[in-house]
């Protein structure tokens, strides 16, 4: 059976993490994937008292709706690669502290953002730190064992999996895997998803879904807030290539509705979208159709 989760940052924002699974629960979704993103109010989280963390663990319990994954996208401010060592530190700090939430949490996955660097210039050097500083983050992950998993990008630095394999060719470890993005992998007209995907396949602990616009020689591309069936994206092909290879973990949709003014309808409009399509490719959805 299809096991389909959504992004935290799709569901309303000013509500309790009780509130929240639920909500998910009723829209037909096994898991919500957490977000500490760069802005200081979802870093604090990697400093949750033990109250706080019982109240989350407490919420799973009740709802029977789990969070499988964290999305740390907090490295953009502080990034592994930076020229900067005082943020090379702090970067590793963020590391250790979201490692050990997950670890209180149950989390399985942190999803780690491809970037080398976001905001500074990228060289030869922020690449090396990068790798330098993964190896490390590969090891504390590895003592709680969760796994980290890093996300194909809106970014030309991590926008294979094809790029993500020479990085994991330097770092072959179990706990260091790959967090594909249908939407972020698409956009790239030098991809081709289907051998992208296969080249991947052993790797994958969860597949992200969401559309885009695709980049060409004038135009940047669009990686957020695309609505479904708006885009480029051949979900269909994706998914039956995925199908193909037999992948039976995880997909996550992944909507930034959480201000919206009707971020529930929104959410409904696009499984609507995507359960025929997943369904065409042959992946079993009954046991998710009850919204």
């Amino acid at each position: 059976m299809l096991a389909l989760g959504i992004y935290e940052k799709a569901l309303p924002k000013e509500t309790s993490w009780l509130t929240k699974l639920k909500m998910a629960k009723s829209l037909g979704f096994q898991f919500v994937e957490l977000s500490i993103d760069e802005t200081d109010e979802r870093l604090a989280r990697l400093e949750w008292s033990p109250d706080q963390i019982a109240n989350v663990r407490q919420a799973i319990s009740e709802t029977g709706v789990g969070i499988y994954s964290i999305c740390l996208s907090g490295h953009r401010r502080y990034p592994l690669g930076s020229a900067d060592k005082a943020q090379r530190e702090k970067a590793l700090v963020i590391m250790q502290q979201a490692i050990d939430l997950a670890s209180q949490l149950g989390v399985r996955t942190i999803q780690l953002a491809g970037y080398d660097v976001y905001y500074e210039t990228k060289t030869v050097a922020s690449r090396e730190y990068f790798v330098e500083n993964l190896r490390k983050s590969v090891e504390m992950a590895a003592k709680k064992q969760v796994m980290l998993a890093i996300e194909i990008m809106d970014d030309p630095f991590m926008n294979s999996i094809t790029k993500f394999n020479r990085i994991k060719a330097e770092i072959p470890s179990p706990w260091l895997q790959v967090y594909p993005d249908i939407g972020n992998l698409s956009a790239w007209p030098m991809n081709d998803v289907s051998y992208e995907l296969t080249q991947g396949i052993a790797a994958m602990t969860s597949v992200h879904l969401k559309d885009t616009i695709d980049v060409s020689t004038d135009f940047p591309g669009k990686f957020k807030n695309v609505p479904f069936g708006e885009g480029n994206v051949d979900f269909f092909g994706s998914l039956k290539a995925l199908k193909r290879l037999n992948y039976c973990g995880t997909f996550l949709i992944e909507m930034w509705s959480e201000t919206s003014e009707q971020p529930i309808e929104e959410i409904k409009k696009a499984r609507e979208f995507l359960i025929p399509i997943f369904e065409e490719a042959g992946y079993e959805t009954r046991s998710i159709n009850h919204c």
